[in-house]
């Protein structure tokens, strides 16, 4: 099987390169290299951070690649009371925030919502995580969005999912989106806001955590 693995956000790039000693070369979005990781000759895509990128990307590397499975390892930010710090969130479903629309009715938040068809993996899955809904925007997380993307069902937030999982599912492929709760958020403030070097460390634990990890959830996937 060929597996693609896209790392979106400038911080969670720099981090892998880090970890692994990769020898880089270009694709039309950014950097890219193979990584040979627990048996697997992994491609790894660095695909940007927001939706424009993320959702090039997905429909360059589908084109392009031909992946069995396109995965997408990362960070977010965690809802306080709802996940806490270091958890893994397996992304199942997922919606878009900042769109606004004041001209009609047209419900965009359901035409961008996406759900994911995760049947391909076990039961009980390799690795611990949370499974659950991420709302995404092009934008950190607005300490008032908060009550509103509870009431949605969301558990955290980020750039890129939704756009991900939005075009994996116009092409019918198998998406895997793991990201790991980089810092908290809640209704008043959130702890990484102008303290970007935490975001830093953190992310650095997060991506080595995942990639780690990563061997296993390949392992566990249904041929």
């Amino acid at each position: 099987m060929k597996y693609i693995v896209l790392v979106s956000a400038i911080a969670e790039w720099n981090a892998v390169k880090e970890i692994f000693p990769l020898e880089i070369t270009q694709s039309p979005y950014g950097e890219s290299a193979i990584l040979q990781i627990g048996g697997y000759k992994l491609k790894l895509y660095h695909s940007g951070w927001g939706k424009i990128s993320s959702a090039g990307m997905m429909q360059y590397v589908i084109d392009h690649d031909h992946p069995d499975l396109v995965v997408n390892l990362g960070t977010c930010g965690g809802f306080e009371g709802l996940v806490e710090q270091g958890d893994v969130v397996l992304v199942e479903k997922t919606f878009v925030y900042d769109i606004v629309e004041l001209m009609g009715d047209l419900n965009i938040v359901e035409y961008y919502a996406s759900s994911l068809d995760l049947g391909w993996l076990p039961d009980p899955l390799p690795c611990p995580v949370r499974r659950g809904l991420i709302a995404s925007a092009d934008s950190d997380l607005p300490p008032d969005k908060i009550p509103y993307l509870k009431s949605q069902g969301a558990i955290a937030g980020d750039w890129e999912s939704g756009a991900l999982a939005w075009v994996a599912n116009k092409n019918k492929a198998r998406l895997l989106i793991l990201r790991g709760v980089s810092d908290m958020v809640n209704e008043h403030a959130g702890e990484a806001y102008d303290n970007f070097s935490l975001f830093e460390e953190r992310t650095k634990e997060i991506m080595r955590k995942l990639f780690e990890q990563l061997p296993d959830w390949l392992n566990s996937v249904k041929r």
